[in-house]
């Protein structure tokens, strides 16, 4: 009988371990599949803010195009007889949760396009729409930069 002490707690010590290590394994997966619906999501965000963009810049009433000023005009554009709205509202950076996006500008000042402020490394590196396309291999979120260029003559 004296043999069998702490045999049941050698057991019990095992198992915590082992029910440790696959509640870490799962965690981990979890946060990488989170990661990569927030990726998937700003891909369709920053497309979002691309083609009203575009709206917006084609719109423009008479020859003179011009980009928005800031993101607050593509919710309501009035420059028109027709009032539009490219977007019906800001969206939230999908990876940092805020609602700050980084902005290009073009030579005039308006927005011409927006990107994340995160630095984190994507895990999407290959496989991009041919829009997109210069979104392989990026060090950083900051790299995708959703810029609608017009085309000129």
């Amino acid at each position: 009988m004296t043999r069998e002490r702490g045999f049941s707690y050698l057991i019990v010590m095992f198992l915590v371990a082992a029910v440790s290590i696959i509640s870490v394994r799962a965690l981990r997966n979890t946060l990488t599949t989170e990661r990569r619906e927030k990726e998937a999501q700003l891909l369709l965000v920053g497309q979002a803010y691309r083609t009203a963009i575009f709206n917006y810049y084609q719109n423009s009433p008479g020859s003179n195009k011009t980009f928005p000023p800031e993101l607050d005009a593509l919710l309501l554009d009035q420059r028109a007889t027709r009032t539009s709205r490219p977007l019906r509202k800001l969206f939230r950076d999908p990876i940092t949760g805020s609602t700050e996006w980084g902005v290009v500008r073009s030579g005039s000042g308006g927005v011409m396009g927006v990107y994340s402020l995160s630095t984190q490394v994507p895990f999407k590196t290959n496989g991009f729409p041919p829009e997109l396309v210069g979104f392989a291999n990026a060090n950083s979120y900051q790299a995708w930069r959703f810029v609608f260029q017009p085309v000129t003559q």
